[in-house]
């Protein structure tokens, strides 16, 4: 299974060349401000041109939008061929007995009062987290649990930014696979207990595109063996 992984695109998506495959997933962040109708058109008309038989994706803190109308967003969102996950998922596969379980969820510890922020270590925060299923195999939040991934780059150079509650979540379930995004400075990829760690933010600090910034594996849901593209 070939599948892509994005995040943090903050309107900069027209800038990615990706190679087309079975999953596209973005982790949050599709927009700047988060109040422009238009950003949500522009992105969706993107996503659902690129070549891969599903694109699906959550939101992010930056993206208010979701969170302030979602009666409008859904309205907008609907009338594209794209998936948008908010405490929910879908099965994927060719077969019914290789269905891969996927569940995303765009809640994060309170950051500047944006959207989709609860209070840190909350119980709020804890129910979202209780909600994800036992059996999720692609886990999709836009903020990493803490202790992967989650320290910024220069300037900021902060550490430990990600959630606790989701860490003691993640390492109960143990998903094969969590994407996510939001802290700009730990692009990249980590193998913990079973889990492959995947930060997908495609900006850097500078909110500048990386180089090659997309993510693409090629991916075996039995063995959990990764290849990267």
């Amino acid at each position: 299974m070939r599948i892509t992984f994005i995040s943090d695109t903050h309107t900069t998506h027209r800038q990615l060349d990706l190679p087309g495959g079975d999953l596209l997933i973005h982790a949050g962040d599709i927009m700047n401000s988060g109040y422009s109708a238009y950003e949500i058109q522009d992105f969706c008309k993107w996503f659902e041109a690129q070549n891969y038989d599903v694109c699906t994706f959550i939101a992010g803190n930056h993206d208010r939008l979701f969170e302030d109308e979602p009666e409008r967003v859904a309205e907008i969102v609907n009338s594209y061929g794209v998936d948008y996950m908010q405490d929910s998922g879908f099965e994927y596969g060719d077969f019914p007995d290789e269905m891969v379980k996927i569940y995303g969820s765009p809640w994060q510890p309170e950051f500047y009062h944006w959207a989709f922020n609860l209070p840190r270590c909350g119980e709020e925060l804890a129910k979202v987290w209780d909600d994800i299923p036992e059996d999720v195999e692609i886990l999709v939040t836009h903020g990493p649990p803490q202790g992967h991934l989650d320290v910024s780059g220069p300037p900021y150079n902060e550490g430990d930014l990600g959630c606790e509650i989701l860490r003691v979540r993640v390492d109960k379930i143990k998903p094969k696979i969590h994407v996510f995004g939001h802290i700009h400075g730990s692009y990249g990829y980590k193998f913990h207990n079973g889990t492959h760690f995947i930060n997908a933010a495609v900006l850097g600090e500078n909110y500048k595109m990386r180089e090659n910034a997309a993510i693409t594996i090629d991916w075996d849901p039995k063995t959990n063996e990764i290849e990267f593209i």
